[in-house]
């Protein structure tokens, strides 16, 4: 069900510590020139249902993931097994990359 704007501020809910706006963000991740660089969300429906996705900002590729809860470390589980096989099946589609290709991995960071 939907709340109006007060009734967030009234509970504490749904404000950001040290928010960065989407307008600061880097020049190079604006114009989409580069590949590689992704956004996600996460949403939240009916019953405690949530879908996490992901897209690809130069390529518009989509990724949506079923996610059984919103807890931080569920997400990321869920996300980094989804990723995961997205990379074997983009190797097994080039055998030739395989050998000089491994995922990149970089550390949650909690704010």
């Amino acid at each position: 069900m939907r709340h109006p704007r007060s009734h967030n501020a009234k509970n504490g809910h749904g404000h950001i510590l040290d928010m960065v706006s989407i307008r600061e963000r880097l020049a190079e991740i604006e114009d989409r020139a580069v590949p590689g660089h992704w956004e996600g969300d996460l949403l939240t429906g009916a019953n405690d249902t949530h879908i996490a996705s992901l897209v690809e900002r130069n390529t518009r590729f989509t990724m949506l993931v079923n996610i059984p809860r919103k807890d931080t470390t569920t997400v990321v589980a869920a996300l980094a097994k989804h990723i995961s096989k997205l990379h074997e099946q983009l190797l097994s589609d080039r055998p030739d990359c395989a050998q000089n290709a491994s995922p990149r991995r970089v550390p949650y960071r909690p704010p």
